[in-house]
């Protein structure tokens, strides 16, 4: 099993999700976790969780897209746990289902400042805590959709597509210094479509997971993943096993990107 045993970890958005399955995965393998979201209750929760099971954690609320709310969440984390080891991009929004054309600009700019931007912000402030030591793991969450196009899914796909780049470039710049940033692009993910549950009618929501799931079942590996596939590569990512991986953006979505999706037309 990864050893985190020492380590102190930062997982953005991790009141549900992908974020709440990498805080607790990184709990259990022995790190101190900082869990942090908008949703303080849900936050909390994950923070309740974790010491259930015999981790370390604590909560600090922050809107990733604030800088001084990044600047207290890290503050925080060092003060609380001594210091910090690893970073977890996890924060982001979606844009709704709009073409460009029907986008108003503030609702795409607030796409780009919690996705990029948020990410730019955390690692900004925790890259010095990492230069001291001339050690440090980050992993940007991005998304399949960083990667290919989809449909009505511009704002999204042009953030999750810096993240990406973003991470290549960082990698060039702090690599000779010790740090180490991955990427991970999940595909179709059973997060109960996260929190865009609570906005939707019942037949809203019904109808958007049997989308999801449809478009799943299309993929080589033919249904959506758990979270915890997720969490597992980011533990991965940031422990000592993955030594010589940075830059890397890889894919965790069931083979979705590897091939044409034919469709109806295949059946």
């Amino acid at each position: 099993m990864t050893n985190l045993s020492g380590k102190v970890a930062i997982v953005t958005g991790s009141g549900n999700g992908i974020g709440r399955a990498t805080a607790m995965r990184l709990a259990v393998a022995g790190a101190k976790v900082t869990v942090s979201d908008v949703l303080v209750d849900d936050g909390n929760r994950v923070v309740e969780e974790i010491k259930a099971a015999g981790g370390q954690a604590i909560f600090v609320e922050a809107d990733v897209s604030n800088e001084e709310h990044v600047k207290n969440l890290i503050d925080t984390t060092v003060a609380t746990f001594g210091g910090l080891d690893i970073l977890v991009n996890n924060a982001g929004v979606g844009g709704g289902q709009l073409r460009t054309h029907e986008i108003d600009h503030a609702d795409f700019m607030r796409v780009l400042a919690i996705n990029i931007g948020g990410t730019f912000l955390c690692t900004k402030y925790a890259l010095p805590h990492f230069l001291k030591k001339n050690d440090g793991r980050i992993v940007n969450i991005a998304s399949t959709y960083g990667l290919i196009g989809a449909p009505k899914a511009a704002a999204y796909c042009a953030s999750k597509g810096a993240i990406i780049n973003y991470t290549r470039q960082l990698t060039v710049d702090y690599a000779p210094e010790g740090i180490r940033i991955n990427a991970i692009c999940p595909g179709y993910i059973d997060t109960n479509l996260g929190r865009r549950k609570s906005t939707l009618s019942d037949e809203q929501y019904e109808a958007a997971v049997a989308r999801r799931e449809k478009a799943a079942a299309m993929q080589p590996i033919g249904r959506q993943a758990q979270p915890i596939e997720v969490a597992n590569v980011a533990a991965f990512l940031v422990s000592d096993e993955a030594s010589f991986m940075t830059g890397a953006i890889v894919t965790v979505d069931g083979g979705c990107v590897t091939t044409f999706n034919y469709g109806e037309a295949s059946n």
